[in-house]
């Protein structure tokens, strides 16, 4: 697909995404009055998720021919999650308790009733929004939205031939849930930085996460070091070899359900990236307890980080915020604000009366609106030590995520036969 936009080489346009970040680390660490008072307010992750997103929005890169975010996710996102996991205490993972399930599946409840929510109240407003029938119906576009925002993008297929959803509708759907559910992760990134206010104001009990980040800080005090070369190449070797690896799996395994247990496509096994992510998960998890986990004293985490802010500007490329104000699509687009308000809510409320820390609600629900690709994002964003809790609720959304986007669809669907 040809693209009009100014940069159309990936080598060029991954320069300036490099620039990009290297301009928001100088500026977020200057001690200019100017910055220090930017960044008071302004989040440098936001940033560098931020101005990715106005390189697409003008043009200077298109964000859906370039491959950037294809290679960000299939190759440093699993070496990122290799390299943050391998030195993770599960034990202390464990011990912050079942609120971050709770607020999961909260905020699953959240997307499963608010599409029909939204819809009923946007058919009232605007009745000729259900005017169209058969595969171009609005209800089908957002079962796919639905199975979006539970599992992830084979939650999503599936829900588009259960469905049977039609090119248009879904293409439509496709720009609403990237452009919603960015605006909704920005958001969760800038609460990140008010974490501490926040908790405070709901009374929440952050013990056992302080626990967690004081026992990773203390072991980078105790053991930290200059990195030799060895030692990078070690971090390097261990990142991308286990990806490669993953890749082996995810290749086999995915064709191999699709063709002899094609059912399995409801449990999103039939994913080639759901391999991947579960298979760099397992042996993360089985490397921390030997003593590759020591790769961390040398900076394991910093160089997995570099990677995830790779992937926070490749998914910023994403985003075009002047589809906002495209009319043929507002009506569209107010029915996927209105279900994100929705599911906030719910996870606010619930989050309010359990008195869970921020940190349970913005991960539990980016586990379900961005899944694996994005919720270790923002759970790093309160720590690097917290980016596998991110990663293992985002594997249990795409466990999920297609029976609880069923769930929604039929209500969607009886909205919308009522409507009529």
């Amino acid at each position: 697909m040809s693209s009009t936009a100014i940069v159309t080489n990936d080598a060029t346009a991954l320069g300036l995404l490099a620039a990009v970040l290297g301009f928001v680390f100088y500026t977020s660490n200057s001690k200019h009055p100017f910055w220090t008072k930017f960044y008071k307010f302004i989040p440098a992750l936001l940033m560098c998720y931020f101005l990715p997103s106005l390189l697409n929005t003008f043009n200077v890169i298109d964000g859906h021919t370039s491959q950037l975010y294809f290679v960000a996710s299939r190759y440093l996102l699993p070496a990122c999650l290799v390299l943050l996991i391998l030195s993770v205490d599960l034990k202390a993972i464990f011990s912050l308790g079942p609120k971050a399930i709770i607020m999961f599946l909260t905020g699953t409840v959240g997307i499963v009733i608010g599409g029909p929510i939204a819809l009923l109240i946007i058919s009232a407003i605007h009745p000729e929004i259900l005017g169209v029938t058969g595969p171009e119906a609005v209800w089908r576009g957002m079962t796919t939205l639905a199975g979006s925002w539970i599992g992830g993008g084979a939650n999503q297929a599936a829900m588009k031939e259960i469905y049977e959803a039609g090119g248009d509708i879904f293409s439509i759907m496709v720009t609403v849930d990237v452009i919603v559910a960015n605006i909704w992760m920005a958001v969760l990134l800038f609460m990140a930085s008010k974490a501490k206010q926040i908790d405070a104001w709901t009374g929440a009990d952050t013990r056992a996460i302080e626990e967690l980040k004081d026992k990773v800080e203390k072991y980078h005090a105790e053991n930290s070091r200059i990195p030799s070369l060895n030692d990078l190449m070690l971090i390097v070797a261990v990142g991308f070899g286990v990806t490669g690896l993953a890749h082996v799996f995810a290749d086999f395994l995915g064709p191999f359900f699709e063709a002899n247990y094609p059912w399995t496509r409801d449990y999103s096994l039939t994913s080639k990236f759901f391999w991947l992510i579960v298979t760099v998960t397992t042996i993360g998890l089985a490397m921390s307890f030997s003593p590759v986990r020591h790769l961390e004293a040398a900076g394991a985490s910093k160089v997995a980080s570099v990677f995830l802010y790779i992937l926070v500007a490749t998914i910023g490329l994403h985003m075009d915020v002047s589809k906002l104000a495209d009319p043929d699509n507002l009506w569209y687009f107010a029915i996927g604000i209105i279900w994100m308000l929705v599911h906030a809510s719910f996870m606010l409320i619930v989050a309010k009366l359990i008195k869970a820390p921020l940190f349970y609600m913005a991960v539990g629900s980016q586990a379900n609106v961005g899944g694996a690709a994005s919720a270790p994002v923002v759970a790093a964003a309160f720590h690097p030590a917290l980016a596998p809790v991110g990663v293992l609720l985002a594997v249990l959304g795409y466990a999920v995520g297609t029976y609880m986007a069923w769930m929604c669809g039929q209500l969607l669907q009886i909205i919308s036969t009522q409507g009529l």
